[in-house]
């Protein structure tokens, strides 16, 4: 061992005393509703794959198809040689989805904030951001050198009181926040925070990562979700989730978009997003235009789920949305539960713990897809029940 790294075991140990190390499984098949792990087959139900799109036929062979095309990378970084044309053909479908002027695709969600946060706004100007941000906001945030004020979950009285005491202390101002919250499945306030972004000349800027494919006409987010086209300055979202790839985008006016092309640094610095996976995402927007079935069904699923699991006893927080938090609150118990039903039950349900959520409020958060059938969520409720009650979660 590296002494000098020697600190890395201790910090290990600490977290397998604290109950909160968590296992990670590695998939030895596609996403789909279920999986193989380690030669055992097991009922996935804490994917991303809203829609099923990951594994769709005719997502994976425009992504093929693109490969043999344009090759397997894109060479380059977008401002130098990595810009061709299916990526110009994805950031007009992405416009045309969202109902804005243009897009500009990057290469993880993560980067999409990073890279447009700090364009946005700099060292003279002041962010209002949500308490329950998303992580890559927040580092977001904090590259831009803006003066950052948080304002509590959901609560646009504390909105407006922020506002009131520090708008003038930037020069631009800017209110960030999820769209919907993936750790607890509830939706911003969006119509307020519009309406308080125009009042006090503040820009609004959503991360719609769990909505899109979600909410919405055939999933077009949640900004067509509360009508509000016109209204949002900057939606920024992700393809990995509902869309099925990798990758992320923002979309916004013209204008705004062309100077992210000239200072947003995951675009200038790194190797634009390979031709495969922007061919998926552009053939995940044809299905989703020309079909909301798949969307239809998520929602069945949800429903199907959560009510079943609240008969049993389940205390399922405040979610509006498929995101179903299955709420423990002891971590030791909830790391319990989660290896009772990967051992027991056949059922893959991570559990979530400090630091991604806060202290005692740990859960295992489930995630139903369009691929899942009927007798895959009654399969999950009884597996739920029964592991519950033999832990003494439930009575």
């Amino acid at each position: 061992m590296n002494s000098r790294t020697a600190w890395a075991k201790a910090e290990l140990e600490e977290l397998v005393r604290a109950g909160r190390l968590v296992p990670i499984r590695t998939l030895e098949t596609h996403q789909g509703a279920w999986v193989s792990i380690g030669g055992k087959k097991l009922l996935n139900m804490c994917s991303n794959n809203y829609l099923g799109l990951a594994n769709h036929p005719e997502v994976r062979k425009a992504a093929s198809e693109a490969i043999e095309e344009f090759g397997m990378g894109a060479g380059a970084v977008r401002s130098i040689a990595g810009t061709n044309s299916i990526h110009e053909r994805l950031e007009r479908e992405l416009a045309s989805f969202k109902h804005f002027e243009s897009s500009l695709v990057y290469q993880g969600g993560l980067l999409a904030n990073l890279g447009s946060i700090p364009v946005l706004v700099g060292k003279e100007d002041v962010v209002l951001s949500e308490e329950l941000n998303h992580a890559s906001i927040i580092d977001g945030v904090r590259l831009s050198s803006a003066k950052r004020i948080v304002y509590k979950h959901l609560d646009m009285e504390d909105l407006r009181k922020q506002l009131m005491e520090h708008r003038k202390e930037g020069r631009k101002a800017l209110i960030v926040t999820d769209g919907v919250f993936s750790m607890d499945g509830d939706i911003a306030p969006l119509p307020e925070i519009t309406k308080l972004g125009e009042e006090f000349n503040a820009m609004v800027y959503v991360d719609d990562a769990h909505g899109e494919g979600v909410l919405g006409d055939h999933g077009r987010g949640i900004v067509d979700h509360f009508k509000l086209a016109g209204k949002v300055d900057i939606e920024m979202g992700t393809f990995s989730k509902a869309l099925g790839g990798m990758g992320g985008f923002v979309a916004s006016d013209s204008d705004l978009i062309a100077l992210m092309k000239q200072r947003a640094r995951p675009f200038l610095f790194s190797s634009a997003l390979n031709p495969g996976d922007t061919a998926a995402i552009v053939k995940s927007l044809e299905i989703m235009r020309r079909d909301d079935s798949l969307l239809r069904k998520l929602w069945d699923n949800s429903k199907r789920l959560k009510e079943g699991l609240s008969s049993a006893g389940y205390d399922l927080g405040r979610s509006k949305t498929p995101i179903t938090p299955v709420m423990v609150g002891d971590e030791r118990k909830v790391l319990e539960l989660s290896q009772s039903l990967y051992a027991e039950s056949n059922v893959f349900a991570s559990p979530i713990v400090f630091p991604t959520v806060a202290k005692g409020t740990a859960r295992i958060r489930l995630m139903p897809s369009a691929v899942h059938s009927v007798e895959d969520i009654d399969y999950a409720i009884e597996s739920f029940t029964k592991q519950g009650k033999k832990l003494g979660i439930l009575a």
